[in-house]
């Protein structure tokens, strides 16, 4: 078995700076996918010209919002999702204490039938914030898998979350983890064999060479199967406070000879999805 790679840009749509930065990086060939949030005001622009470019991007279930930006608001305005003004809160921790199934599904319907509405067919769905896995408080994997599974979508669940979190699951998360893993085979939602992004702000990491030679760690260190790393590219003045920093560090990466030497000598096969 060969090593596949998905190179995933999250956060099309985000704002018009993230955006501009990762319709470049997919006309250009740096990354091999990206994932579109439904629920920002600039994701009309971004859906229409990542038409243009001929990809379809995965559906990037949001249900917060994100600090230093305007709120969003959910498409289908479930009570229990939003604040008393009707906007997504944007502590991820408040919807785990507060979200529902049933209002979890619908929104994820609204997103869903917007993609499809502008002529966008996703293959794959992802959780924008991590929101979905029980990181936060309340899991809806279950719900989301059966969900997916009615939609003929993969969704972004590793079947080794090692990478991602950087250490064993607690014995509560694990289980649930085990258990999605074994619902996601018995539904037929595609997942990766794992996942991985970084995770450390510019204070962490100090330069942007640290960044890299972390990125190369986890490309050598790939398994058998297809994996996906996702990065949230953008320009530094385009998000603010520390976040900016990382966020250009990663868009240079993608263009950096460097990463790119490393992707050829490790042998690993580029991929669109880990579904095909």
């Amino acid at each position: 078995m060969s090593r596949r790679l998905v190179i995933t840009a999250d956060d099309l749509g985000r704002e018009a700076g993230t955006t501009e930065v990762i319709l470049a990086l997919l006309a250009e060939g740096h990354v091999t996918a990206t994932t579109l949030i439904c629920v920002s005001p600039a994701a009309e622009r971004a859906a229409s010209e990542v038409g243009e470019l001929g990809v379809v991007p995965r559906l990037h279930l949001t249900l917060t919002s994100e600090r230093g930006l305007p709120r969003w608001r959910p498409l289908n305005g479930a009570k229990c999702l939003v604040d008393h003004d009707g906007t997504l809160h944007d502590d991820p921790f408040v919807l785990g204490a507060r979200g529902e199934a049933r209002h979890v599904v619908e929104e994820a319907d609204a997103q869903l039938r917007w993609m499809r509405g502008r002529r966008l067919a996703p293959e794959a769905a992802d959780s924008h914030a991590g929101t979905l896995y029980g990181l936060h408080g309340r899991s809806w994997l279950t719900e989301t898998l059966e969900w997916c599974a009615r939609h003929g979508l993969a969704f972004r669940l590793p079947r080794d979350p090692g990478p991602y979190i950087g250490a064993p699951l607690p014995p509560q998360l694990a289980q649930v983890h085990e258990r999605a893993v074994a619902l996601a085979d018995a539904l037929g939602v595609a997942i990766p064999q794992t996942i991985a992004t970084n995770r450390r702000t510019a204070d962490e990491l100090g330069a942007y060479e640290r960044l890299r030679d972390d990125y190369l760690r986890r490309l050598a260190a790939l398994p058998e199967g297809t994996s996906e790393l996702f990065l949230h590219p953008s320009r530094e003045d385009a998000v603010t406070g520390p976040d900016g920093v990382v966020r250009a560090w990663e868009a240079r990466l993608l263009r950096d000879p460097v990463w790119h030497d490393a992707l050829q000598k490790e042998g690993v096969e580029l991929a669109a999805g880990w579904w095909d």
